[in-house]
């Protein structure tokens, strides 16, 4: 026996895939061998046989270290060599070996952390015994992973920056080194003079950036990881820390990431009375004085009184309002064992201790758990019945003659029960207020009711019933199992029957529940708007849910008005629906899956510009792979950088195609918390991740990047003054373990530890939101920043050349002693000039560099004059330089502080 089936087209977000025929063999153990993809999770970038090709291409494909790779490979030529190789080969191996470590913990970390939930999934598959099925579909062709995108290494804009600043610094070395050849005339063999001026100079660019910015990254993910404030957040990705310090869209969805996706029931409306939390006491009095045997009335000569008849029907509509919850669902009461009462017992008695309730959204258990507390239990259900249990503990059997699902189009469910103990047959309903507006008796409170309900954030459902006598039902059961039998039209025909029970139905309630918003999501939300992000929430839910829950969680504010995007199928509606929309000014949009659909289909540029201009957006009824193409298209549009959150698989293709990738870890698994650069376990830790740590993360490396390239710019100024006064020699100024000492345990640790630098404290940062809106800019890393480190550096580094040449003795040994300790002096003078605020381990990495350098000189006697350095001329030569060098810069810092001061100095005086 066979069974065949054909794959639909699978359509990624990144291409499409022929679909391919699968044939799946029963009961033939030889056709098992055939080979289909493994239905497990998978997250990682690389494979064994591609990690090494992977990580080097992924290096070198990029300015910075392929001219590297090409310096180091120049040195095996004779003729081009200025030093020693290991000068050359031992920093661009050192590089290599910190990314290739890096990367290969992180893949091992990401395969430890697929194989946990692989097993988990396996496990549970597996806890109630043998699995036997058939599956289909699995791995690459399961329904999540087609809607979702490969993991791609994330390179961050800041490295973009920095790699172009590289191609600055080359263009400027290149310059150099013809200004050399060209002083010369172009004599001799000039070309190659040319080459080896660009050798010579090569320090221009620094090989230490990198390695600096690399471990930086590294740093700055374990300070997250440390933080206490944000327990529970991992990093997934190191490479993009300070991605978080300049997001400006952040795009989020919203059940299980705003919402803690748990419903509870708020409000019973019966349209003269609304009992909320506080009043469900008397809802549960009503119903138990309809179950209870003895009247709870005091026995009167002249027949009830007015206020016992008020009671009892006031009851009475508790009841059936009550009842109607408790059978109009797809809820299925299932009992587990709890270590004391094994299964099959808690089943036979109905053991609420072992109960739990599954069904297909959290609404309807929501309803079902809130029927239990006021005394109408839902205890058994299979295909054909219903159990009820009542406060006095009596089982009420209703049999189930027919169940009419919900549908997105229908917006309603309905279900026919008859009651064993009377025979009564009776059609219950409950839907979304503008279906079941037109199908209940006319009322003059349905409507205001539900807007009042939904303005307080509360997910409405109106509940109607309708009595039928048997011969009704017997009617309908026969129309309605024909229409079922029709070959053409059969949909339409099954609509058309149920349609004639669904009239002059009795209203019985409303129902209010509320998915509640996790903890500080509003303060969280009005940090983001404040630091200048704009929040978009694009989720599945329908249109008013997502409104709802939009003013609720306060991402639209009270003064907002909310423009509702009516639905549009064609270009011309687009067109009006677009220009209707211009007209409104400061206007949050809200807008469905398939308008959208259509306006980007048409009109994508006016689209996109419009709703980039709203303070916040709202796309409801979305595909998975319509929020990764919102994400897409604003990264396009505005070149700004995003950030995408969710906490479900529906989420993945997102949070792949933003800048950052956020997963909250939440009931709907760790599946978008495997795939995202970073995981929270709540929504209110985004505020602290990006205002603290992104921002620091991002002046943090801003700081040290200008700082290793303002170091390697010293030393190449003194060495172009150094080449232009002794007759345009390509002789190198310092050699051998002096260049590779300059850059490593000289200076290495004081520049390094500008990774623990802070312009203020953590708590100011939460505070003033506003200081994370300067970062958007990009001012901390520019080309005017740039230019004045560049500037700095020429200065610096001509004043210590030509003040060597003008102090130094006879020998050409002193100028090295003096411009090379001067050098090393300014640097760490720098550093604490750059420091903002001191830590412990600053001041440790300055004195443990001064004191390394001073320790070594005993062993430089190839380069230095130990007996030289011991003299006082030395030393007031040396110092003297250094102040030259650094003096001015202090002043101007002063004055710079004094009369226009930043924007955080105002907060910390």
């Amino acid at each position: 026996m066979c069974s065949h089936s054909r794959c639909c087209e699978c359509i990624r977000c990144c291409g499409r895939r022929d679909p391919r025929p699968r044939t799946v063999w029963l009961c033939h153990p030889e056709k098992r061998d055939q080979r289909y993809p493994r239905n497990v999770i998978n997250n990682q970038k690389y494979n064994f046989f591609t990690f090494l090709p992977g990580v080097l291409f992924n290096q070198f494909k990029y300015f910075f270290n392929l001219y590297f790779l090409l310096l180091a490979c120049s040195q095996f030529v004779p003729e081009m060599r200025l030093g020693a190789l290991y000068t050359y080969w031992v920093p661009l191996g050192f590089v290599l070996a910190v990314t290739i470590i890096r990367e290969a913990v992180e893949e091992i970390r990401c395969y430890v952390r697929d194989k946990e939930v692989n097993s988990q999934i396996y496990s549970k598959l597996t806890a109630r015994g043998t699995v036997v099925g058939v599956v289909l579909y699995t791995g690459r062709e399961l329904r999540s992973v087609m809607n979702t995108s490969n993991p791609r290494s994330k390179i961050g804009l800041f490295d973009l920056e920095v790699n172009c600043l590289t191609k600055i610094l080359f263009g400027a070395l290149v310059v150099v080194s013809l200004v050399m050849v060209a002083l010369q005339h172009f004599a001799g063999r000039w070309y190659l003079q040319i080459i080896r001026f660009i050798l010579l100079f090569s320090n221009i660019i620094p090989i230490s950036l990198r390695v600096n910015l690399d471990m930086g990254k590294i740093v700055y993910s374990w300070m997250i990881r440390k933080d206490s404030k944000i327990p529970g957040t991992v990093v997934r990705s190191s490479t993009i820390p300070e991605q978080l310090g300049r997001i400006s869209y952040l795009l989020t969805d919203k059940t299980g990431t705003l919402t803690q996706n748990e419903m509870v029931f708020k409000r019973l409306h019966l349209g003269t009375v609304a009992y909320g939390l506080d009043s469900m006491d008397e809802v549960q009095s009503h119903i138990f004085s309809i179950y209870t045997q003895q009247s709870q009335d005091p026995p009167a000569l002249k027949g009830p009184t007015l206020a016992t008849k008020v009671r009892k029907t006031m009851s009475s509509r508790v009841h059936e309002a009550v009842k109607a919850i408790a059978l109009c669902h797809n809820v299925t009461p299932v009992y587990e064992s709890n270590g004391v009462t094994d299964q099959a017992e808690a089943e036979r008695h109905f053991e609420d201790s072992c109960r739990v309730y599954q069904a297909s959204s959290p609404d309807e258990v929501a309803l079902v758990q809130w029927t239990e507390s006021v005394g109408l239990t839902l205890v058994g259900r299979d295909q054909s019945s219903m159990q009820l249990r009542t406060p006095g503990g009596q089982i009420l059997n209703f049999t189930i003659l027919q169940i009419f699902p919900f549908t997105y189009e229908s917006k309603r469910m309905g279900i026919i029960v008859r009651d064993e103990s009377t025979g009564e047959i009776t059609f219950y309903m409950k839907g979304a207020d503008v279906v079941m507006a037109g199908i209940v008796q006319y009322n003059d409170w349905l409507e205001e009711e539900c807007g009042n309900m939904a303005r307080e954030g509360l997910r409405v459902l109106v509940v109607a019933k309708k009595s039928l006598m048997e011969e009704q039902y017997q009617d309908f059961e026969a129309r309605y199992v024909q229409a079922k039998l029709s070959v053409h039209d059969r949909s339409l025909k099954v609509a058309t029957v149920i349609e004639s029970l669904e009239m002059e139905m009795e209203l019985l309630c409303l129902t209010g529940v509320e998915d509640q918003l996790q903890t500080d999501v509003r303060p969280t939300l009005e940090t983001l708007r404040n630091a200048g992000i704009k929040v978009w929430m694009l989720t599945g839910d329908k249109l008013e849910t997502a409104t709802c829950t939009a003013k609720n969680a306060h991402l639209v504010t009270r003064t907002q008005d909310i423009h509702i995007f009516r639905l549009v199928t064609n270009r011309g509606e687009a067109h009006l629906e677009l220009n209707a929309f211009r007209r409104k000014h400061d206007c949050a949009l809200v807008i469905s899956g398939d308008s959208l659909e259509v306006c980007l289909k048409f009109y994508e540029y006016e689209f996109m510009e419009l709703a980039c201009q709203c303070p916040a957006v709202v796309c409801c009824r979305c595909t998975p792979t319509q929020k990764a193409q919102i994400v897409h298209l604003l990264q396009e549009r505005t070149g700004k950088l995003t950030c995408a959150v969710g906490d479900g698989g529906n989420d993945v293709s997102m949070i792949q195609e933003a800048d950052c990738g956020v997963g909250v870890e939440g009931k709907e698994g760790k599946q978008a918390s495997l795939a995202a650069d970073f995981s929270v376990t709540q929504f209110k830790h985004l505020g602290r991740l990006l205002m603290v740590h992104g921002r620091n993360s991002y002046k943090r490396s801003a700081a040290l990047s200008q700082f290793v390239i303002h170091r390697s710019l010293c030393i190449s100024t003194m060495q172009a003054v150094f080449s232009s006064v002794f007759y345009f020699a390509s002789v190198p100024l310092y050699q051998g373990f002096l260049i590779i000492g300059y850059s490593t345990i000289y200076t290495m640790f004081p520049v390094f530890s500008l990774v623990l630098d802070k312009d203020v404290k953590s708590e100011v940062a939460m505070l003033y939101p506003e200081l994370y809106k300067d970062l958007l800019k990009g001012r901390p890393l520019s080309y005017k920043t740039f230019l004045i480190w560049v500037l700095i550096s020429i200065y610096q580094g001509s004043i210590i050349m030509y003040g060597a040449l003008l102090l130094f003795e006879s020998e050409f040994v002193h100028i090295v002693a003096i411009s090379f300790t001067s050098l090393i002096l300014t640097e760490l003078l720098m550093v604490a000039l750059t420091i903002q605020t001191w830590h412990w381990l600053m001041i440790v990495a300055e004195l443990l560099s001064l004191s390394c350098y001073i320790a070594s000189l005993v062993f430089l006697h190839e380069f230095i004059d130990v007996y030289f350095i011991a003299t006082l001329s030395f030393l007031w030569k040396v110092t003297v330089i250094t102040l030259v060098s650094c003096l001015p810069l202090y002043v101007l810092k002063y004055l710079r502080r004094r009369f226009s001061p930043p924007s955080y100095s105002k907060l910390t005086s």
